[in-house]
């Protein structure tokens, strides 16, 4: 099994194209597609953490919902600050083709490896607003929860997260508390878009590896994320 991630595909549910956000973003889904169908075999996991579809509602994402089902390999996918759609957990479950899963408040053991996530929001102190605090509060219960789930499951296996927003930055610790709490080895995370991006922290600190994983910064292809020891 190999792990693959790439986020905020904003799939064009009722047509609403993503070019107007720059050339760049041109036709961007045929482009993932075809290094998706390069890449990813039957057995391979696709980290998928956050903004999939503009979809407002269930309904509306289904289709943009089967057109990544239709792809090789199982899906792990996460909320994301534009995922309207996304309703009760168990209508969206429902929803799901086979081999796709959507993770909240819980976790997944495949092939020996652990994933677990949660959509985090905006850090302090950028977070000062009383309803931001009390979000950001409530994404760390979250996160806590999927963590300490995915250790009843395994305390030993590789454990890969998933969030949306970054998790943490170089001035604020954020969530990385609990990444390294549950000893964590990947933290997969979206949302940066354009020179966001590159300023995303990335790279080991208290030995989690940080993968931003926009598909826009990744020039529409998907990232393999490597689970190797910490040196």
């Amino acid at each position: 099994m190999t792990v693959y991630a790439i986020s905020d595909l904003h799939l064009p549910a009722r047509e609403k194209p993503m070019d107007i956000f720059g050339p760049q973003w041109e036709n961007h889904f045929s482009r993932i597609r075809e290094d998706w169908q390069n890449k990813v075999q039957p057995e391979d996991v696709v980290l998928l953490p956050g903004d999939l579809t503009w979809a407002m509602h269930l309904e509306e994402a289904k289709e943009d919902i089967a057109r990544v089902g239709e792809l090789p390999g199982r899906k792990i996918l996460l909320r994301g600050n534009h995922d309207y759609w996304w309703s009760a957990i168990g209508r969206v479950r429902r929803a799901l083709p086979e081999g796709m899963y959507a993770l909240q408040n819980d976790s997944l053991l495949l092939d020996g490896v652990l994933f677990a996530g949660s959509r985090g929001w905006t850090l302090p102190p950028y977070a000062q607003e009383e309803n931001d605090l009390r979000i950001y509060e409530r994404e760390r219960l979250r996160l806590e929860m999927s963590l300490k789930d995915a250790r009843k499951r395994d305390a030993a296996a590789p454990l890969i997260a998933m969030t949306h927003y970054p998790p943490r930055t170089e001035n604020c610790p954020g969530f990385s508390d609990l990444l390294e709490q549950y000893r964590a080895d990947v933290c997969v995370y979206g949302h940066l878009h354009a020179a966001s991006f590159l300023g995303g922290i990335r790279g080991r600190r208290g030995g989690v590896l940080y993968c931003p994983a926009s598909c826009d910064g990744l020039g529409f292809r998907l990232l393999q994320i490597e689970l190797e020891p910490e040196p």
